[in-house]
């Protein structure tokens, strides 16, 4: 796990409501350099504004690096791609589908993270799509919006992001020159990957009073270096918890090791509750999370499920200190395949921020699970239950991870 360093400034973010129109004035103000990854880019009016600030950039002459999921964005609108060639975004799709689609077990590994960084100098991480708060793709338009997190973040780390990106972006450019035959170029796109040193923030005036005093790191999981990076830093956190730990994830189906890193928690005394997806949306997720929740609730953990709209948050808070915000949920598509991004801040101040609103959707707009009604519920239910855990633990076998 990176070292959490001082000398930043991090800012939550709530829904897109705070998100876009923080996002679309970094992105008005850039004036060398823009590099965003997403997994959806929506063809709606969030989606849209966030185009034209990206034209806008591009035709300003800023450097606009795009870089969109094949799943979560199989197509991008012909009228944008247009636009794009005309203004200058540069931009490409990760691993497209093609006509096998996900027969392919490499295929299931997806570009699952959410960043954003901008001259190098401010940076956003977190799990919000470019994606209206009230939409959702297999749902259409909801009357609640979707409960996400995100933050822009100042300081050393801006300058891991923007590395951990750059190099992704020229592995991707490189593959595609290299399946047109272009083997020179795609050669020079991989020599020398750019690695930006970090930024000193030492006299800083903002340091100086004491805004860009947060301790923070930045953890990343892909198929290479850094396969349980995410996994690691959650499990050594709830094994020093002393307090309270507090997870709110959208799609909640941990390994074995991180549900007894729960449980013993609990045993040393730890209060720990779980905030989940309590709507219906995919069966797999949906279903699968429920196979243990008998184990947890035995145990003595608090499991919370969101009824105002769809949860997709993945956040954590450990002892009111330690925090972590980003795009990785707790189960295998995330920590087992997915690239995903999360930062972690050490800061009471951001962690109790980050609380409140966790706090009220718990007190608010979730209902708690009762074991005993929670045993009683249908057979089908439960056959559900123990059919997709099952299903997903074959879809892991079949990708050749084991969880």
């Amino acid at each position: 796990m990176p070292s959490l360093q001082g000398g930043h400034s991090v800012q939550l973010l709530i829904n897109g409501q705070a998100y876009f129109p923080a996002l679309i004035a970094a992105l008005d103000g850039a004036r060398q350099e823009v590099h965003l990854e997403t997994y959806i880019f929506h063809d709606d009016a969030a989606g849209e504004a966030v185009m034209i600030a990206l034209e806008q950039a591009a035709r300003r002459g800023v450097v606009v690096c795009l870089v969109v999921d094949g799943i979560g964005t199989p197509m991008l609108p012909q009228r944008w791609q247009l636009r794009m060639l005309e203004s200058g975004v540069q931009w490409q799709q990760f691993s497209p589908l093609g006509s096998l689609g996900l027969l392919i077990p490499g295929r299931w590994r997806r570009l699952h993270r959410k960043l954003c960084v901008v001259d190098r100098e401010l940076a956003f991480c977190g799990g919000i799509n470019m994606l209206d708060d009230f939409f959702e793709l297999n749902h259409g338009m909801q009357t609640s919006a979707r409960f996400d997190f995100a933050v822009q973040v100042r300081g050393p780390l801006v300058a891991d992001i923007y590395n951990a990106m750059d190099q992704f972006w020229r592995r991707l450019l490189a593959t595609r020159q290299l399946e047109q035959g272009q083997f020179r170029v795609a050669r020079r796109a991989l020599v020398g990957l750019a690695v930006l040193p970090r930024t000193d923030a030492e006299g800083d005036a903002d340091l100086v009073t004491g805004t860009l005093g947060m301790r923070a790191a930045l953890l990343l999981r892909d198929n290479l270096r850094n396969r349980r990076g995410i996994e690691r830093a959650y499990r050594h956190a709830i094994a020093h918890a002393r307090h309270e730990v507090l997870i709110a994830n959208a799609y909640f189906l941990p390994g074995a090791k991180l549900r007894r890193a729960l449980v013993h928690a609990v045993q040393r005394g730890v209060r720990v509750r779980l905030l989940l997806q309590g709507r219906y949306e995919f069966f797999m997720q949906f279903h699968g999370a429920r196979a243990f929740y008998d184990a947890l609730l035995d145990a003595g953990v608090e499991i919370y499920e969101y009824q105002d709209g769809f949860l997709h948050a993945k956040v954590a808070v450990i002892d009111g200190k330690w925090a972590t915000v980003g795009s990785s949920n707790l189960d295998p598509l995330s920590l087992l395949l997915a690239r995903e991004a999360n930062v972690v801040v050490d800061d009471a101040g951001f962690a109790q921020t980050l609380l409140e609103p966790l706090n009220a959707a718990i007190e608010q707009r979730s209902r708690r699970l009762d074991r005993t009604q929670f045993e009683r519920r249908p057979l089908l239910q439960r056959l559900q239950d123990r059919l997709a855990y099952r299903l997903m633990r074959l879809t892991l076998f079949l990708s050749g991870r084991d969880y």
